[in-house]
C-alpha cells in the first residue's frame, strides 16, 4: 500500500475538533483516571519513565504535566560540539537547502518561504544553507532545547492544518512541514549568524509553547501574528530550554550557508538524543 494512499483517512478526519478535543483530555485533572491514562500510554509506547526527574506517574495531575515531564538531571549531558541536537527523537531528513528548497521527503519538497510563512526576506537568509528535520514520537521526551547560544529576535505564529507528522505522512502529504501550523522563532547568534527553529503542529498537538511566551496557540486564530524582541535581552544558551509540545511533534532547523558541517554519523530515521554532536562549524 503507497504512503499516499495510508494517509488518505486524514484529509477527511475533523483534525481540528480531534485536536481540541484531545487538548481538553490532556490538560484535565481526572484523578485516578489520568493515572490510568499515563499509565497505559507508558505501557502502550515504552517511554522509560526511568530517566524522567519524576518516575511517580500517579504524582502526575494531567496528561500533559506528565508529557512535559522534565529530564534527570545529568542523562542528557553535552557534547563538546559547536551545535548539539536540540530533541530526542529520531531524523526525517537534513542537509544542504537546494536553493530554497527543503527535502521532506522522497519526491516532497517545500520552500523555506513556505515554511516561514511567506517572508521571503527572511526565508533568503537562508538561500543554500543546511536544515534538519527531527520527529518527536509519542514516548519521547517533549521538551526542546537550544542547539546553540541565541539571541531571540522574532516569533512568528502561521496557522495551518495538522497532519500528523510522523514518517508514513511526510511521504505520502506534499508540504506537511509547510502546510501544518507552526510557531518560527528567530534567533541570532554572535559566533555562526541567524538561525530558526519552527515547531510544527500536529494532530492532536494540543499546544506550542516557548519559555519566553508561554502557550502560544490556545485559540489557533486563523491570521499569522508576530511578535518582535529588539527591545529585550532574551538570550539562551546552549542546551537551555527553549520551548515544548504539548503532545508530540516535528522541528525544523534552518542555517545559512556555511554554518554547519552536519555529525558524519547521521543518516534519515536514525535515532538521536539531547545533547548528541548535531555538527561544527566547517573549517
Amino acid at each position: 500500500m503507497s504512503d499516499r494512499f495510508k494517509v488518505l483517512p486524514q484529509y477527511l478526519l475533523p483534525k481540528q475538533r480531534l485536536t481540541t478535543f484531545a487538548g481538553r483530555v490532556a490538560g484535565a485533572k481526572g484523578g485516578s483516571m489520568t493515572t490510568r491514562l499515563i499509565r497505559w500510554f507508558v505501557g502502550k509506547y515504552g517511554v522509560n519513565m526511568a530517566e524522567a526527574e519524576n518516575p511517580d506517574i500517579a504524582s502526575y495531575s494531567s496528561f500533559n504535566e506528565f508529557f512535559t515531564r522534565p529530564l534527570k538531571a545529568g542523562v542528557r549531558p553535552l557534547a563538546q560540539a559547536d551545535f548539539v541536537c536540540p530533541v530526542d527523537g529520531a531524523i526525517s531528513q537534513f542537509g544542504a537547502i537546494d536553493d530554497h528548497h527543503i527535502l521532506q521527503a522522497k519526491g516532497h519538497r517545500f520552500t523555506t518561504t513556505e515554511l516561514v510563512g511567506g517572508d521571503a526576506t527572511l526565508a533568503a537568509q537562508f538561500r543554500h544553507g543546511s536544515f534538519a528535520n527531527l520527529y518527536l514520537s509519542p514516548k519521547d521526551y517533549h521538551r526542546l532545547h537550544m542547539p546553540c547560544d541565541g539571541k531571540l529576535t522574532r516569533m512568528i505564529y502561521v496557522p495551518g492544518a495538522l497532519f500528523s507528522v510522523n514518517p508514513t505522512t511526510a511521504r505520502g502529504v506534499p508540504n506537511l512541514f509547510a502546510r501544518n501550523e507552526r510557531v518560527v522563532c528567530v534567533f541570532d547568534s554572535a559566533a555562526y549568524g541567524p538561525f530558526v527553529l519552527v515547531l510544527v503542529g500536529a494532530t492532536i498537538v494540543g499546544s506550542m509553547a516557548t519559555v519566553w511566551h508561554g502557550v502560544v496557540n490556545p485559540k489557533r486564530p486563523q491570521k499569522i501574528s508576530e511578535w518582535t524582541y529588539d527591545d529585550q535581552d532574551i538570550v539562551l544558551k546552549k542546551g537551555e530550554e527553549m520551548g515544548r509540545f504539548l503532545l508530540g511533534s516535528t522541528i525544523v532547523m534552518l542555517f545559512q550557508q556555511d554554518t554547519i558541517a552536519f555529525n558524519a554519523d547521521w543518516t534519515p530515521e536514525r535515532k538521536v538524543v539531547l545533547g548528541e554532536v548535531m555538527g561544527n562549524k566547517p573549517e
